[in-house]
């Protein structure tokens, strides 16, 4: 099985990452203020049966993108486990493709995430403005990730999905990794109504595919009843083939362990098929990400 979406970090990064001009969507920081090895995660692993993982960029100095890529890189090579990186490259920059040549060094590189994710609440907010899916030179740097096999891990709130549907049309040649299912915030019903229209756009396009991912980071805790329901909303819109585990560890330390979010996220498949299950928990990063290379 394959974890499709962590971090691993040294306390050295964490200035930045944690920094007061971040959002601060998990609330207080201080637990997890520390060195993050991957011995530690591996240790977090334990018992999951969890062969793979994606390593997800983590908001490194924007400078030291370069950096973030070599040192996961040696730390997979290191430790293994780690089979696929999604690093980060300015997408907002003239021309993305000095920093892509970079990148391209480094055999485990499948993906860049640049976050996107824009929201009225100021502690949501990372992105400077709502509409940058729809800026026509994220576009045109976007598109260029197909020239190298690369996908893009779109990270969006709902009220952006019309624009993030616009951006994957854009780019037809690049596989979309939607995270956490659209980061679903607002529970009400006029939330659930927007959540839902801008995944139904979304999924009508072929070249958009979600993880299953960080269902706490609004509610900050384990809730095995909203995992459940999101797992089996999400992949009625989306299908199985379409839909990919993750967690969002080490964030997701803060109120759980991994044995327990794990459990809640095989728990909350179970209404669907064996099939299905494979799919959503291997088949799908397998396929995405290029797992079966390394």
């Amino acid at each position: 099985m394959i974890d499709a979406h962590h971090h691993i970090w040294l306390q050295k990064d964490l200035p930045w990452l944690l920094g007061a001009e971040q959002p601060r969507i998990f609330g207080p920081y201080r637990p997890i203020m520390r060195d993050y090895p991957p011995q530690e995660y591996l240790a977090d692993l334990a018992g999951t049966n969890i062969t793979k993982s994606v390593y997800v960029q983590a908001n490194w100095a924007p400078n030291w993108f370069a950096d973030e890529v070599a040192w996961v890189q040696e730390q997979g090579e290191t430790h293994g486990t780690i089979s696929g990186i999604v690093g980060y490259a300015d997408m907002m920059s003239d021309d993305v493709t000095p920093q892509l040549e970079k990148l391209k060094n480094y055999s485990l590189m499948r993906g860049i995430r640049q976050q996107l994710h824009w929201h009225e609440n100021p502690l949501y907010a990372f992105a400077k403005t709502p509409d940058l899916c729809e800026d026509p030179t994220v576009q045109k740097n976007i598109a260029k990730l197909a020239d190298y096999g690369w996908s893009f891990d779109l990270q969006v709130f709902p009220s952006q999905m019309t624009g993030a549907a616009r951006l994957a049309k854009a780019c037809p040649d690049v596989t979309f990794i939607l995270q956490h299912a659209g980061m679903k915030e607002d529970a009400s019903k006029k939330g659930d109504k927007l959540w839902r229209d801008g995944m139904k756009r979304l999924a009508d396009c072929p070249n958009v595919v979600t993880k299953l991912s960080a269902f706490g980071t609004f509610i900050h805790k384990n809730d095995p009843e909203f995992i459940a329901q999101m797992i089996t909303d999400t992949e009625a819109l989306f299908g199985a083939d379409r839909c990919m585990y993750g967690s969002n560890f080490p964030i997701e330390k803060l109120w759980t362990s991994y044995a327990q979010l794990f459990n809640a996220f095989r728990e909350g498949a179970k209404s669907l098929s064996k099939k299905k299950q494979t799919t959503i928990f291997n088949d799908t990063a397998t396929r995405v990400y290029r797992l079966q290379d390394t």
